[in-house]
């Protein structure tokens, strides 16, 4: 097993084995107290939904604002230390994210109780380590395909690569498609010497706005299919899809023709006597491929019961994926020649650095979701209420999403849009009447919650994993703040607001 795999398994358990012991201990030395109790009836109450003491809204109508401090901090904590004390962060970027986890949680522990073990058991569980096991499978199984030959990107061949992982991340998920692209496109562009803003656009399309047309491509699309919307529905946004990527490939093609055309004038051409054909190496890969994306779209439809493990309940069919990934990663270890990895500049260090940051991003991210489960009547009560546009469910949607879970962002504002329109009407009607009706809602919701994932590295599950990797083949990345700043601020949000001004 590599090391690299050992570790995240031991992070992961270690994690889960110490919530378990002090929620063993909690059992035994509060026993039979009333506290006890209801706490345990509310953990139990609706089993058939696996998150529902998880993200209880009872949570964050009791939580504070101030409580969200320890995920800004730790949101600081990588904006500020990689600029500020870089070779501290290289060292000792565990142990931050440690701490802001840490901090959070024994406050949160000791004043929630079991709904808190309850709380921090299920974002391990449910979240956290299918999240992982995701990302580990996918970068695992697509660092063993390799494209070989002498491939060296222009412009034109840099923006039909973009357009091509593109349209790759509605049917592989954007995941998919950045882990399987993004390696190719940083060799190809290898000679060149401004290459930053070809991996920021890279996040902006491939890692993001391209997931847009089917619930393969983004969480929050299959979270909305598995709520009613059929599956081909997010076709809907392809306009808002289409001119968000037209405008945005345009401006990267004006910048790297720019830069293209400067940088050949400063050296001298590079002779090439014997050409070496393009040629792909591992190509089984995409066989492991194809089974991570079958394996998603199966437990998305498949409907087997549940289990509890540990008092959280969750779908067989998420645990039979889980399991999939991980054989599917392994057959590409077993399977794929050690000299392709070696060619492609794999390493582990990259799927570390993202399994040890989002633990504690997870698990200070906690509080944020309750208040915002919490609705109308949590902290955010006056945000939750002022939502009545379109324009405004686009640009709330899209702001929460820019920086936590885009996927509870977009069912409380999906379940918002329902209550709105259609109070008291079960959830199946509701939903066909809100596509029938309004859609216009919907459509708002759904492009908030995919677009605006491009506002920030930690904006969805793809952008951190294309940061590292890019950084560690020798491309200079910008800051957390910069890269929101110098690129997000620049080029997304004014085409966010065309959009806006158009659709909504």
């Amino acid at each position: 097993m590599p090391r690299s795999l050992t570790y995240m398994l031991r992070l992961i358990f270690s994690c889960v084995l110490i919530c378990t012991v002090i929620l063993c201990a909690d059992q035994c030395n509060a026993g039979n107290t009333e506290h006890q109790k209801t706490m345990v009836t509310d953990t139990t109450v609706d089993q058939s939904k696996p998150d529902n003491a998880a993200h209880s809204p009872e949570i964050g109508e009791t939580m504070p604002l101030w409580s969200c401090m320890p995920f800004a901090c730790m949101l600081l904590s990588i904006a500020l230390f990689p600029l500020l004390a870089p070779d501290f962060w290289h060292h000792h970027f565990v142990k931050v994210s440690a701490f802001w986890a840490i901090l959070m949680a024994f406050p949160f522990i000791y004043h929630y109780r079991m709904v808190a073990i309850h709380a921090i058991l299920h974002i391990l569980m449910a979240d956290y380590i299918p999240f992982i096991i995701l990302l580990w499978s996918l970068y695992t199984i697509s660092g063993g395909i390799l494209l070989r030959g002498d491939l060296r990107a222009t412009p034109i061949i840099n923006l039909l690569m973009l357009a091509i992982g593109t349209l790759l991340a509605s049917f592989m998920g954007t995941t998919g498609a950045a882990m399987l692209m993004i390696r190719p496109f940083l060799r190809a562009n290898s000679h060149r010497k401004n290459r930053t803003f070809m991996v920021v656009f890279f996040i902006f399309l491939v890692a993001n706005i391209g997931g847009a047309l089917t619930p393969l491509g983004d969480p929050p699309l299959f979270l909305g299919f598995l709520h009613g919307v059929p599956f081909f529905w997010p076709l809907h946004i392809f306009p808002h899809m289409l001119i968000t990527t037209l405008i945005l490939m345009a401006c990267f093609f004006i910048m790297d023709t720019f830069w293209y055309r400067k940088e050949k004038s400063l050296t001298k051409p590079r002779i090439i006597h014997d050409r070496e054909p393009l040629r792909l190496a591992g190509w089984h890969n995409f066989l492991f491929l194809a089974g991570v994306v079958a394996a998603v779209l199966f437990s998305g439809i498949v409907k087997l019961g549940e289990v509890n493990v540990l008092g959280i309940y969750r779908f067989i069919q998420d645990w039979l994926r889980d399991g999939f990934l991980i054989l599917m990663g392994i057959l590409s270890l077993v399977t794929t020649r050690i000299t392709i990895r070696e060619d492609n500049q794999f390493t582990w260090f990259p799927i570390k650095e993202v399994a040890y940051l989002f633990i504690g991003i997870f698990i200070t991210m906690i509080p944020c979701l309750a208040i915002l489960k919490a609705g109308s009547k949590g902290p955010l009560a006056i945000l939750i209420n002022a939502v009545q546009t379109p324009a405004h469910y686009f640009w709330a949607t899209g702001s929460l999403s820019a920086f936590l879970d885009n996927a509870p962002t977009y069912l409380t504002f999906f379940s918002t849009a329902l209550g709105a329109h259609y109070p008291g009407m079960t959830e199946p009607e509701a939903v066909k009447q809100l596509i029938a009706q309004n859609p216009v809602y919907l459509k708002a919701i759904s492009a908030g919650s995919v677009f605006f994932g491009a506002c920030s590295y930690i904006g969805n599950a793809p952008n951190f994993m294309v940061r590292s990797i890019a950084e560690e083949s020798g491309t200079a990345m910008p800051s957390f703040f910069g890269y929101i700043f110098r690129y997000s601020f620049i080029f997304l949000i004014p085409v966010f607001i065309l959009i806006s001004l158009i659709f909504f």
